[in-house]
């Protein structure tokens, strides 16, 4: 009887808390809320009209035709095997890439942490006590030892679609991530290519040089013994001597920048401490081992292929072409995503919550007392201070600086197409011109060494033969590695070949 008593008690002192609103009166203090809170809801805004970028109606230029397509392995179109090697090692190992690939991982977390707090939420919880005090009735010291686990669990409708946006952002977001890597792995293809192509035509001028530098030093062991017979003065053998030195230190310097571009490439695919990087550059080294240096200066940069011009198509084509732009796009979407769930944080937030557990006390022998509540509530903003306001205002201006970021990207991507367009037909006009200055000069240095053997004419108007085909030899070689990268800037201006997918998540590149 004593124990039936005070479990009796026990029972009549735990709070039980049961919120069940009538059907008609929960409508009610929710269409109250909803008329108090609809007072104060800002309106949804456009992005600024001058947010909206100008699309050209055609190139300047023309392109290739239509089978010449840029195809997502665009690099094998420049036939040189090496600069493939190094690309994809690149695509592989670059750190821009790995680091790209873990923020799409970041992203996909957020996705899932967003899309969780539209679900319901449980939990379990345990408290315990355990309390030594005087019984105000008996003046006895009463020991007093308790548990309660409790289920808990909780969940927030969605009326007004809050949650619902900040999932849509936060897939959104990641689905610019994903563009984001495939805009760094075109920009690492590219980078890369085009230092491999800088490396080739170093290599290249490093050899001229070195076969001139050959060429002048005979010339100045003949000189020489000229002058000690007194055959020419020493003027002629000191400005010999002197452009000798000129190309010796042209050699120096050239050396020096093909090192430096040689790190400059390893450093793309993992570092000069890398071993794939280590056994890579010394394939590429060990491929032109077999090529002479007079014969490097002509055959280092002619292995590589200026591929045919790829076909541009129509600019307004170039929106869905490049993951830079896709990227900006949806980080744009993201934003309004973001901005129409601040402002559905100006309406009434509904929630549901339930507890359940048991409740162990020393008083009842431990014998479980259950414990139970169900609840909800409905909480509607009436005065913040200006924060709910803040917040939208702030999303709102998000929305716009993305706005102005899209635009600022479509107009660089029309920029990077025309620039390269029309490189391309200037600098194969410079090209040509610069080889056919190349022969003229090369025939003009065999009449100075002519009229310089019959005695016609002095040394000096030999040297200064030398000089010219020199300096054009060098052009020549500048201006292919110019058209190279050009062909490379013109590939990259296109998107490398990318395409969004149908689902409109990012189609990666190889």
């Amino acid at each position: 009887m004593m124990k039936t008593a005070i479990k009796s008690q026990m029972r009549s002192r735990i709070p039980v808390r049961v919120l069940c609103l009538a059907p008609r009166a929960s409508l009610s203090a929710l269409a109250a809320a909803c008329l108090l809170s609809a007072c104060s809801v800002p309106s949804l805004s456009h992005a600024p009209d001058l947010a909206q970028p100008a699309v050209p109606q055609a190139w300047s230029q023309s392109g290739g035709s239509a089978a010449s397509a840029v195809q997502a392995d665009w690099w094998k179109a420049f036939g040189d095997s090496a600069l493939s090697d190094w690309v994809e090692l690149a695509l592989l190992r670059n750190n821009d890439v790995l680091t790209a690939m873990a923020r799409v991982d970041e992203a996909r977390a957020n996705l899932d942490i967003a899309g969780s707090a539209s679900a319901p939420q449980v939990s379990l919880s345990a408290p315990g006590s355990a309390n030594r005090s005087m019984s105000a009735r008996t003046g006895q010291m009463v020991h007093v030892r308790s548990a309660q686990p409790v289920l808990q669990a909780s969940w927030e409708l969605d009326l007004w679609n809050r949650l619902g946006s900040l999932s849509q952002a936060a897939q959104q977001r990641l689905q610019a991530s994903q563009a984001d890597q495939d805009a760094v792995r075109l920009t690492v293809s590219a980078t890369t290519a085009q230092t491999y192509i800088g490396l080739r035509s170093l290599q290249a001028q490093q050899a001229v040089a070195q076969s001139t530098v050959k060429s002048r030093e005979n010339a100045v062991r003949l000189l020489g013994d000229q002058v000690r017979v007194g055959y020419i003065s020493q003027l002629q053998l000191s400005q010999a001597l002197a452009e000798l030195e000129s190309v010796r230190q042209s050699v120096q310097q050239l050396s020096l920048a093909t090192e430096r571009q040689r790190i400059a490439l390893m450093q793309l695919v993992g570092g000069v401490g890398d071993e794939q990087a280590q056994a890579l550059m010394q394939r590429t080294l060990n491929g032109m081992s077999s090529v002479t240096p007079e014969q490097l200066g002509t055959k280092v940069l002619d292995r590589i292929q200026l591929p045919e011009m790829p076909a541009t198509g129509l600019p307004s084509a170039l929106l869905e072409r490049r993951p830079d732009i896709a990227r900006a796009q949806l980080q744009l979407a993201a934003t309004d995503s973001n901005l129409a769930a601040q402002r559905a944080a100006f309406l009434p937030q509904v929630s549901l919550s339930a507890n359940f557990g048991s409740l162990f006390i020393n008083a009842l022998d431990y014998n479980p007392a259950r414990v139970w509540s169900l609840g909800g509530s409905i909480l509607a903003p009436l005065f913040t201070g200006g924060r709910l306001q803040g917040q939208f205002d702030a999303a709102s201006a998000q929305r716009d600086q993305a706005a102005y970021a899209y635009r600022g990207v479509v107009i660089k991507a029309f920029g990077d197409v025309e620039t390269a367009l029309v490189s391309s037909q200037q600098l194969q006009s410079q090209w040509q011109h610069a080889k056919e200055r190349e022969k003229i000069l090369s025939v003009t240095l065999g009449f100075a060494k002519d009229r310089y053997d019959a005695g016609y004419a002095s040394y000096l108007e030999e040297l200064d033969a030398q000089r010219n085909l020199f300096a054009v030899q060098q052009e020549v070689v500048r201006l292919r590695q110019t058209q190279l990268e050009n062909a490379v800037a013109l590939y990259q201006a296109l998107g490398g070949g990318w395409q969004r997918a149908a689902d409109g998540n990012a189609d990666p590149q190889p």
